[in-house]
């Protein structure tokens, strides 16, 4: 079989996905996580590159990665090498463990890259496992609010949130789709009461209509609602603007 060529990232950022060979666990218990963290933990000094976050889940796990001194292939071979040795002698298995080659998808925006953090720690919520993706232990998240292992490469995602380091935790719990810093429901209010407000506060019911105001009346309306105690994620949605305008006007 033909394999085909991998996108080059322009900016070296990856979003990397590893898989069981069929669809096994490659993660059978607590020990299994611990020994693998460990041994990225190892690799990532070797190697020189840049964790932005990852998430491991018990048949595959996610990674979003700059290259650093040595190519990302070499990274992984180095991370399966390790780790599947260690797997194979504890479960008296032999054979590979991971299916082929890892996926990548290149990363070429600072935009793109905090969607692609998002998708990752929340994959514990999209697969049923926890509602809230600070209460998932095999993932980067507790690290962008300091209470992690503090393997992750956070500051370049939170400068990209604000400035101000003494926000930089709240913000990212809201764009992860938690209020204010703390682990609760992002829609405390029901979506018809949200509604109720933005009709109200900027005279539509709508995004589309939202995006037909005047620039003015838009930047005064996102003002408005983030003083009516919406959370930027609620005003993004209701909007259709961006995580960072919609931040940044309402530090205004």
């Amino acid at each position: 079989m033909v394999r085909i060529a991998r996108t080059k990232s322009s900016t070296g950022v990856y979003h990397l996905i590893i898989r069981g060979i069929n669809r096994q666990n490659i993660f059978e218990c607590s020990e299994d996580f611990e020994k693998y963290l460990d041994v990225l933990k190892t690799v990532k000094e070797i190697s020189s590159f840049k964790l932005y976050g990852y998430c491991l889940l018990d048949n595959h796990a996610h990674f979003l990665i700059e290259e650093g001194e040595e190519n990302l292939a070499t990274v992984f071979k180095r991370l399966g090498s390790r780790y599947v040795m260690w797997f194979n002698r504890k479960y008296a298995r032999t054979g590979p463990l991971f299916q082929g080659r890892y996926h990548s998808e290149a990363i070429e925006d600072d935009a793109y890259l905090l969607t692609a953090l998002r998708y990752i720690l929340q994959n514990p919520v999209m697969a049923g496992i926890c509602k809230d993706p600070g209460n998932y232990r095999w993932s980067s998240y507790k690290d962008y609010l300091g209470k992690g292992q503090g393997m992750t490469d956070t500051a370049f995602v939170l400068n990209q949130l604000s400035s101000d380091a003494s926000k930089q935790r709240r913000l990212f719990a809201e764009f992860m789709g938690v209020e204010g810093g703390e682990h609760t429901d992002i829609d405390q209010n029901t979506p018809d009461a949200i509604k109720e407000k933005m009709r109200r506060i900027c005279g539509v019911a709508s995004a589309s209509e939202f995006q037909a105001l005047d620039p003015d009346k838009k930047d005064e309306g996102v003002r408005m609602l983030r003083q009516a105690g919406l959370s930027i994620r609620q005003i993004v949605r209701l909007t259709g603007m961006s995580f960072h305008v919609v931040r940044r006007l309402g530090e205004g």
